[in-house]
């Protein structure tokens, strides 16, 4: 009986971490929404909803949860980099063979893109345009990359510089290839949670000559409120081999330039990242 007691107590438990970590990337759920993607009643639902609100984790609102107001880096951004890490690694070495030296790359404030700022190469002269904080830390003492960080109010869920300041500097750049991620894709639409953010992601999209969009499997028929762009309007989408192939062949029947990172499952301490385009 303790031992039946012990093994629901563990599941319970990681679907509570799984929860969080969907409401911390999209920003809030609705009850609906959760019951739909965790295959449970409302009334677990329920239960782990309460049992996050009282550890100081999310709030309950009417119908859903949504962050914190006071949400900080460690609740928020050490969360989001853990979820889905072993695929956005994957992705994000894929996306470094897209660069080459001398470049000027561009990384929004995505975790996916502060997991390609550790997978750049290091003997490799680059300049990097980034509004992310982390990113910045990341880089800053890389002797081979000349750093430009975007300015802006600092929001500490985020970690990351956003408003019209770095709208407008944003603007004042150009670079050869941006590298993103949002929170959702749904009806070959991308999507993010937080309007600001999508503001931004718009002005990184203006002044690039390539636009490369990296989502890990996990993203796809996924809600989040704004709607960004087309994946069309991206030169190319690299994603894991998670995805399904019934959305694969969708993407790929609309012409979008697929990559799938090729995920390592020998071993869950390798992430794999060999490259298979999709033509």
């Amino acid at each position: 009986m303790s031992n039946a007691i012990g093994v629901e107590s563990k599941a319970v438990s990681a679907r509570r971490r799984e929860i969080l970590d969907y409401v911390l990337e999209n920003g809030g759920a609705q009850i609906e929404e959760l019951v739909e993607r965790f295959s449970t009643s409302r009334m677990t639902i329920h239960r782990d909803l309460h049992a996050l609100s009282e550890q100081g984790l999310v709030r309950k609102v009417h119908g859903g949860v949504t962050m914190l107001a006071s949400g900080v880096m460690e609740t928020s951004v050490v969360h989001r980099m853990r979820r889905a890490s072993r695929e956005k690694q994957a992705i994000a070495r894929v996306a470094a063979s897209f660069i080459k030296a001398g470049d000027i790359i561009a990384l929004d404030d995505s975790t996916t893109s502060r997991t390609l700022s550790e997978n750049l190469p290091l003997s490799m002269p680059l300049t990097v345009l980034t509004n992310s904080m982390g990113i910045a830390t990341q880089l800053a003492g890389a002797r081979d990359i000349s750093l430009i960080c975007l300015g802006g109010k600092y929001h500490p869920r985020f970690d990351a510089f956003l408003g019209i300041l770095c709208e407008q500097g944003t603007k004042s750049l150009r670079a050869n290839t941006l590298f993103m991620s949002v929170s959702a894709v749904r009806d070959l639409g991308a999507y993010h949670q937080e309007q600001e953010i999508v503001k931004c992601k718009m002005a990184l999209m203006e002044i690039v000559d390539r636009r490369i969009l990296m989502i890990d499997s996990q993203k796809f028929e996924v809600t989040a409120l704004n709607r960004l762009a087309s994946l069309t309007d991206f030169d190319i989408v690299i994603t894991d081999s998670g995805i399904s192939e019934s959305r694969k062949n969708r993407m790929l029947d609309a012409g979008i330039n697929l990559h799938v990172a090729q995920l390592d499952t020998t071993s869950p301490a390798t992430q794999g990242s060999s490259l298979q385009k999709q033509n």
